[in-house]
């Protein structure tokens, strides 16, 4: 019983990693052709810790974020990612 979870286990981490470097290598030479990176536009909102346990929110207008058309997130968030949380709280 242990050795089929085991083999499974192993090939589940060996195709993960394969398709991590099939996506680096694809950001890369989208890198060379100047389309590895987007823009999306978010909504900034900052939280203030006041008094007596209460917070203060402030919006800060929309502002545009760089985002890398990716899987997984090299260096940016990818923009599948960003365009699905458009809210950036700091």
């Amino acid at each position: 019983m242990k050795r089929p979870l085991w083999i499974g286990l192993r090939l589940l981490v060996a195709v993960l990693i394969v398709v991590y470097l099939v996506d680096w290598a694809t950001l890369r030479i989208r890198m060379t052709r100047g389309t590895a990176f987007g823009t999306v536009q978010v909504d900034r909102y900052l939280s203030t810790p006041l008094k007596g346990n209460k917070d203060e929110y402030d919006y800060l207008g929309t502002t545009s974020v760089s985002c890398s058309h990716s899987i997984f997130p090299h260096g940016a968030a990818p923009c599948w990612w960003r365009e699905r949380h458009k809210s950036v709280w700091e």
